[in-house]
């Protein structure tokens, strides 16, 4: 492992729910990333779409987001933490690909490291074909380039945004996230 998270790094993580009230489960996300991960801070969140799900269509549509963080927890580290908040939303983990989730908290890149570990793939495969991913994250950090695939702008290009529908956001929100510069 790198010393990277010794100073640390920017980690992306993908938000998304399509059980309950996903709107506001995702927008409490943003909030449990900001206050109950150690040696980490919020510092980015993009705004919230509603797209169609990703796999079995029999299902509700999804709300996702994506997550700017700043953390000196190591990558198994930051994926523990962000799996015992799914469960602490009432996650439960049978092994369904691709199925209705109350939350779900994906580890999308790590600085700029590559990583195949149990568990744990980054980039998180498949980011490259999901524009509930790629334009969340163009809106956090569109100089971006993604280890092993490319440059987050040209990756942006191939999507022309028509199945993401933006949600409005609470008029407190909006202020809050402006005034953190």
């Amino acid at each position: 492992m790198s010393s990277e998270p010794a100073r640390g790094v920017h980690a992306f993580i993908g938000i998304g729910a399509n059980l309950g009230d996903p709107e506001t489960q995702v927008r409490d996300s943003f909030a449990r990333l900001a206050h109950e991960l150690p040696q980490t801070r919020l510092i980015g969140r993009s705004r919230l779409f509603r797209n169609p799900p990703m796999g079995p269509q029999d299902q509700p549509d999804y709300v996702n987001a994506v997550a700017r963080l700043h953390t000196r927890l190591e990558p198994l580290d930051l994926l523990a933490e962000l799996q015992a908040i799914e469960c602490a939303c009432g996650r439960e983990r049978d092994g369904t690909r691709w199925g209705p989730r109350l939350l779900d908290l994906d580890l999308l890149l790590f600085g700029e490291q590559s990583l195949d570990l149990p568990g744990l793939k980054v980039p998180h495969a498949g980011i490259a074909e999901r524009d509930f991913v790629i334009l969340p994250l163009l809106e956090l950090a569109p100089s971006l380039q993604i280890p092993g695939v490319g440059p987050l702008e040209r990756l942006a290009q191939r999507f022309d945004g028509a199945s993401l529908i933006p949600i409005a956001e609470p008029q407190e929100a909006v202020a809050t996230a402006e005034g953190r510069g």
